[in-house]
Formats: structure tokens, C-alpha cells, sequence
């Protein structure tokens, strides 16, 4: 079969699975939104919904003798990795941004907003001092060496810092953008927060320009597991969403005079922001809000032919499954479709709004055709794919029973208070049984080229949720929805 035919055997048996299953787009925002309250350390809520999780990692930063309580678990283990941490929040925050009023139609808005701000509020601790950033709580070393729920920890739990001996310009600046994007998100409900957040975007925004440097190289532990390519993308994102926030022109000078635009990325991730900067400048040339001078063209003609390639009428269109998944590689691929999808969905929603269509090397396509793709995909996820699985843990009748994850894997600490040991977790994680907590909502790593699924707790490249997966697919569903 040749390419081509490949492609368009795949799409229209995804576009059939599609037709056959009418989704709960609503059910499925409303789960995706309670995982990030399953992957919250620290002291819980009152208000806290996920009822098996309990407090955990209390004496965080007392080492380093700073308060380092809150944020997230990145993913089945329990470290903190402020890298990954800071993207998922500044997703969390651009779909807030971008689709607050449907959040606010589905009754989801506060708990959206709650859940950015259980990441804010832990980086504003984490920055105490202009030039200084606690990146990484915990390493990933010494934690996979066990399994116990965060509840149970008994491994060190170092804090690990970034400061202008030993810079970290990526992850100071991607923080900076999540600062940002969340100071737009509250702007409305809570100014004085909102301009509390702008200030810390801002100091970290001069700190990781004035003192560049991969933050791996400062914090050595993080290398091993969320490894950094480069800053410069994390400034221009960081520049893109500060200028946002403030309109300041100083910021889109900073992006107008960098040498890099990025040219045209293959993926948008944890790692690799350009294409997310890309897309900002190019709603802003759609809505005629910039000059579309030489630079700025660049940069839309690089968001666009991302776009292109996501939806097969590209130059160098992204791989598929057979099915018609989009597909980049075997370890966590869902991470890289739900960031894609993400950026579709807003892109599309800007031509409509401003009467455009996109004009690919494949032909002309309209906004509706976006979003049908986007469905598609989505529908993919939740259930409409060869296995009948949906991929987002406890939606749909039948989902990923044994994910990697140590807390959803042990029996709660609710039900059984006797402490689990780091070697001791080992049972449950050997266990054939299903896990006996449900972490609802999460976005597991997701099918294999085939289409196909192993649901192991040893199988990590597939079985792994990380809060990365989730967070750019809160504002698809709340658009579908």
C-alpha cells in the first residue's frame, strides 16, 4: 500500500469509528480536570474532590529552608520536576484563556482556575528571590528505586535550585510563561493575584535573559529524565505570553530582534515551545493586531505549516497509525497529539473569527475542517479506535486498568493507614489485579503504531499518564463540549 493510500485508509477509518460513537465531551472535561487534584503534594484542600489521595511531602524544602509545599507530581512517580510542571500549568492557563466562558458554560471554570493556581502558588514559593528558582523537589533516581504512594515517602527529598551561579534560562522561562498566561486567566476574577503573578513572570523573565544556561546543566538530577534542548524557545514563548499580559512592546522587540523563529517544528511539547509562540504571533497578524513584516510572517507561516503536516496536507506531513492516529514515537506519543490538537483548535477558532482559511501545500482548508480533524482525534482518544479503549483513565466503559502510577496502584492510605515501604510497594506494583484507586481523567502514553495497547503497569512507555498528556486537552474538550 503506498503512502498516500496508507494516510487515507487511515483517516477514513478513524473518521468511521468517529461516526459510530457519540462522545460525552463534557463528562470527559469534568475527569480531566480532577486528575490534576490526584497528582496534587502537598497539604490537600477541604475542597479536595479525589477523596483516596492524602497529604504528602511536608517537609518539602525544609532542607534548603524554604516552604516548598504544593504543585504537582509529574506523572506515576513522586518527584516534583518544575520543567514539565511549568508547561502543564501554562496549557492549563491558554485553555482558560482561550475558552473561559465554555469552561464557564460547563460549570468548570473554578475548578480550571484551581487548578493553575495550585501550580502558581507553588512557584511563587519556589521563587523567593528575583534570581533564584527552586526547579526540582525530589530525584528521579532514588524515587524509581521505589514504589510507595506519596502519602508513604520515606527516600530524601533534596531541593534543587537554579540562581545566577548556576543558571537555568528554559526553566526560568518557561515558568515566566506559565506566570504570565495565568495572570491572564485570573485577571477577571482576581486582579490583585493576577498582578502578583505578572511581577514574578516578569523578574524570572529578565533573570533567564540576563543568565543564560540549560537548567539541567544547574540541576544535574533533572538530566536523566526531562533533559532540555535549548532556552531559546522558553524566552520567546515566555516574551510572547508577557507582552499578552502586559503589552509592553519591549517584549515583541525581544522576539522581533532573536535570531531563531524556529523554522518549522515537528512537534509541541514540554521541551519545545517554538510552535506555541508561533501560533500566538499568528492569531495576533490574523486578528490585525501585529504588522505582518518579514519576521512575523515567519513565524505565521511556520505555526501554519505545523498545522499543515498535523492534518496531512502538509510538505512533511506527521506519521499515523493505522487507524489514523497522529503518531510521533512509542514513549508517551499522546503528549505530543494532545499539544497539537490543542494548537489547532485555537488556530481554527481565530480563522473563523476572523474569516480566514488556511492555505496548505495540499489545498485550501476552512476552520470546520480543522475541527472535524481535531474530533476525530479526540473521539481516538476517548474510544472510537480498534481496541474500543478509551485512553483517558475512567471514561467510557472500558479503560486502562493497570496504569503506572504508585499512588493509584496501592490500596489508599484511607483505607489501609499501614505505611507501605519503599521496597514493599513492589507488591502491589507486581500485581495482576486492577489498580484499586481510578486516577480519572488522566491521559495515559497511549497506542503503539499498530493501534495497539499492552495494559501492564511495567509497560511505561505506554501505560504512563504525566500531567503534560492532560493539560493542553482541558481547552479542546471545553471547546467541544
Amino acid at each position: 500500500m503506498s503512502s498516500t493510500s496508507y494516510f487515507c485508509f487511515g483517516f477514513s477509518l478513524l473518521l468511521l469509528l468517529h461516526s459510530a460513537v457519540s462522545m460525552d465531551y463534557g463528562a470527559a472535561l469534568t475527569k480531566s480536570l480532577l486528575y490534576f487534584e490526584a497528582q496534587r503534594s502537598g497539604k490537600l484542600p477541604p475542597n479536595q474532590r479525589v477523596q483516596w489521595r492524602g497529604d504528602s511531602a511536608l517537609n518539602d524544602g525544609r532542607d534548603a529552608g524554604v516552604d516548598l509545599l504544593g504543585g504537582y507530581y509529574d506523572a506515576g512517580d513522586d518527584v516534583k520536576f518544575g520543567f514539565p510542571m511549568a508547561f502543564t500549568v501554562t496549557m492549563l492557563a491558554w485553555g482558560v484563556v482561550e475558552y473561559g466562558s465554555q469552561l464557564q458554560a460547563k460549570e468548570e471554570l473554578s475548578n480550571a482556575l484551581e487548578c493553575i493556581k495550585w501550580g502558581t502558588d507553588y512557584f511563587i514559593k519556589a521563587h523567593p528571590e528575583p534570581n533564584v528558582f527552586y526547579g526540582e523537589v525530589g530525584d528521579g533516581d532514588s524515587d524509581h528505586s521505589c514504589w510507595q504512594r506519596p502519602e508513604d515517602m520515606t527516600n530524601t527529598r533534596n531541593s534543587y535550585r537554579i540562581d545566577e551561579q548556576h543558571p537555568g534560562a528554559d526553566l526560568a522561562g518557561e515558568t515566566a510563561a506559565a506566570f504570565a498566561a495565568a495572570a491572564i486567566a485570573f485577571n477577571g476574577s482576581n486582579p490583585s493575584y493576577s498582578s502578583q503573578l505578572i511581577t514574578h513572570a516578569k523578574q524570572l523573565f529578565d533573570f533567564a535573559k540576563n543568565h543564560p544556561g540549560q537548567y539541567q546543566n544547574s540541576i544535574s538530577v533533572a538530566g536523566s529524565f526531562y533533559l532540555s534542548s535549548g532556552y531559546e524557545d522558553e524566552l520567546l514563548w515566555a516574551a510572547a505570553w508577557l507582552h499578552r499580559a502586559t503589552q509592553d512592546k519591549g517584549y515583541m522587540d525581544y522576539i522581533q530582534q532573536s535570531v531563531n523563529s524556529g523554522g518549522t517544528r515537528s512537534m509541541f511539547s514540554w521541551d519545545d515551545k517554538y510552535v506555541g509562540t508561533q501560533v500566538l504571533i499568528a492569531k495576533n497578524l490574523l486578528k490585525g493586531k501585529f504588522v505582518e513584516d518579514g519576521k512575523f510572517g515567519e513565524y505565521k507561516s511556520n505555526a501554519e505549516q505545523f498545522i499543515c503536516n498535523c492534518i496531512q496536507k502538509g510538505s512533511s506531513n506527521v506519521q499515523r497509525t493505522r487507524a489514523g492516529l497522529l503518531w510521533w514515537q512509542p514513549w508517551n506519543n499522546l503528549q505530543y497529539l494532545t499539544s497539537s490538537l490543542f494548537v489547532t483548535t485555537t488556530y481554527a477558532d481565530t480563522l473563523t473569527a476572523t474569516q480566514n482559511t488556511l492555505q496548505c501545500p495540499g489545498g485550501s482548508v476552512t476552520p470546520e475542517d480543522l475541527i472535524t480533524f481535531v474530533r476525530s482525534q479526540v473521539d481516538y482518544i476517548l474510544g472510537s479506535n480498534p481496541k474500543g479503549m478509551s485512553y483517558m483513565v475512567g471514561f467510557g466503559p472500558k479503560y486502562p486498568q493497570h496504569v503506572h502510577h504508585r499512588g493509584a496502584s496501592i490500596v489508599s492510605i484511607k483505607t489501609d493507614s499501614s505505611p507501605v515501604t519503599c521496597k514493599g510497594g513492589f507488591d502491589w506494583f507486581g500485581r495482576n489485579e486492577p489498580n484499586p484507586n481510578v486516577l480519572e481523567g488522566a491521559i495515559v502514553g497511549g497506542p503503539d503504531q499498530g493501534d495497539d495497547y499492552t495494559d501492564s503497569r511495567s509497560n511505561y512507555q505506554q501505560a504512563e499518564a504525566a500531567t503534560a498528556n492532560t493539560a493542553p486537552l482541558v481547552g479542546v474538550l471545553a471547546r467541544l463540549a
